[in-house]
């Protein structure tokens, strides 16, 4: 059964802790939305499918599954160095290295770089956050 944030999560920690819910869905919030709506050197480009993939990416890699999301997107939109970039961030961060980080984008910004590290370390608190709140839930 999923437990997500949106479901569970988000009305668990505001029972516990009020307030705090909506400060950590905001935050995951803004960093998810946050777009120049350009990729490279093309402008105008919705990276919203990027986005999204790159999150469920990340709680995939964590156990988190998603029902309703279609996982071929991930393999679409994403390329293998960046699977092994994000991979190694979220799981092993003491093993990222200078040459992982440009491996991969080539031709792509650093601002947009820094996004990707933005939206994995935020995905990847949502997914720790959610294996504990699930814990408290089956105590509770």
């Amino acid at each position: 059964q999923d437990y997500t944030w949106e479901d569970h999560g988000y009305s668990l920690i505001n029972r516990l802790y009020p307030d705090v819910g909506q400060l950590l869905d905001e935050k995951f919030q803004v960093v998810y939305n946050l777009t120049y709506n350009t990729i490279a050197m093309h402008c105008g480009v919705d990276t919203s499918m990027l986005r999204r993939a790159i999150w469920n990416y990340v709680h995939c890699v964590f156990g988190i599954r998603y029902d309703d999301y279609n996982y071929g997107e991930v393999n679409q939109l994403l390329e293998r160095n960046l699977k092994i970039y994000i991979k190694t961030v979220a799981c092993y961060p003491e093993k990222t290295t200078q040459q992982i980080y440009t491996q991969f984008w080539r031709h792509f910004k650093h601002s947009e770089k820094v996004h990707i590290n933005l939206l994995l370390l935020e995905a990847r608190m949502q997914a720790a956050l959610l294996y504990a709140l699930r814990a408290v839930t089956h105590y509770m």
